[in-house]
């Protein structure tokens, strides 16, 4: 009666370690499952996030764009200054001794 009771118990012990071995993994995999997802989330707002930066970039690029081209529009009306410098500098040495 004692080795049949020794049996048993060594059996169940053994059915008793499967089941929380089993268990544990089932915890890791639902954990993991769980971070997968909120993985997946965080991609997606990262995603949307570069989206609206890269039209933003689009965006900033065109305004740069389009100043360029006015200062440019701009420096072609502005006279050159030489002769101007040079008659000033002349008159400051003639006049101002």
């Amino acid at each position: 009666m004692g080795k049949i009771w020794k049996i048993l118990l060594a059996i169940g012990g053994f059915i008793a370690g499967i089941l929380v071995l089993s268990s544990k993994q089932d915890k890791s995999k639902k954990e993991f499952k769980k971070n997968v997802k909120d993985n997946e989330k965080k991609l997606d707002e990262v995603k949307s996030k570069s989206a609206k930066v890269s039209k933003k970039k689009k965006e900033t690029k065109a305004k740069i764009k389009k100043t360029s081209s006015s200062i440019k529009k701009t420096k072609a009306k502005i006279k050159p200054t030489k002769n101007a410098k040079a008659k000033v500098d002349n008159f400051e040495k003639k006049y101002r001794k």
